[in-house]
């Protein structure tokens, strides 16, 4: 598999210049796909414009100087995707990555205090020795609990120093939901309802501007409001 793509044939969702170089370097097979995220040596150069080339990008990061998530990234390839925490302490800067309404991949400036954890969403449920109970989560995380205490679906607030659900934001009426994937990916909408689904038919969400997706493209963040920083209404 190739490590490089053609700027012409990157995602949608990369916000770069196609056509000032032809080739842009490719993420390592990750906890995100190449839709969903960038590589750690573009974002630092392209995105948050801490250096300008890419020679520059990967002392940054062969200096572990680039956190994201609470770990130290040692590829400049490794895929920093939505709703992941970007730390660079050295020039006390602080980012997430999200989503502009345009559906296109950004940084948001956050406080030092909200890189500190993450929002995740439960994408399954998997039953382990000792009759504990694993919750699989999105960006490749997994916590292990005595009590099923949350449906798949809903987010959870995760503590990146301790590794512990510290919070949780169902998927229910009145919840905050960023979509992510999808016609209306970007727009940070409120649920109104969801409809139950079936074998052959995904759940379907209404919001309460009476649009609607399927239960796979949104992402809970918060209920009756954002916890997370959102980008700017113009982007």
């Amino acid at each position: 598999m190739s490590d490089h793509m053609k700027r012409l044939a990157m995602p949608r969702t990369w916000a770069i210049p196609r056509k000032i170089h032809v080739w842009a370097a490719k993420q390592t097979p990750g906890a995100h796909s190449v839709e969903d995220s960038m590589p750690a040596g573009m974002v630092l150069r392209d995105m948050l414009k801490v250096c300008d080339t890419a020679r520059e990008a990967k002392k940054i990061i062969a200096n572990r100087d680039m956190i994201v998530n609470g770990r130290k990234v040692k590829d400049a390839k490794a895929p920093v995707g939505i709703m992941d925490s970007i730390a660079i302490p050295k020039m006390n800067l602080y980012y997430r990555m999200l989503l502009t309404g345009k559906g296109k991949l950004t940084v948001v400036a956050i406080p030092e205090e909200e890189a500190k954890w993450v929002l995740c969403r439960v994408e399954n449920k998997t039953k382990v020795a000792g009759g504990k109970l694993q919750l699989n989560l999105s960006g490749g995380r997994n916590i292990i609990l005595d009590a099923n205490q949350y449906k798949t679906g809903d987010s959870v607030k995760l503590d990146l120093e301790k590794n512990e659900i510290v919070g949780s934001y169902p998927l229910a009426e009145n919840a905050t939901v960023l979509v992510i994937n999808g016609r209306h990916a970007g727009k940070v909408e409120d649920v109104e309802s969801i409809s139950a689904g079936s074998a052959s038919a995904p759940s379907i969400i209404t919001f309460k501007n009476k649009s609607e997706t399927v239960k796979e493209n949104v992402f809970v963040i918060g209920t009756g409001k954002s916890e997370i920083t959102l980008p700017e209404a113009s982007e």
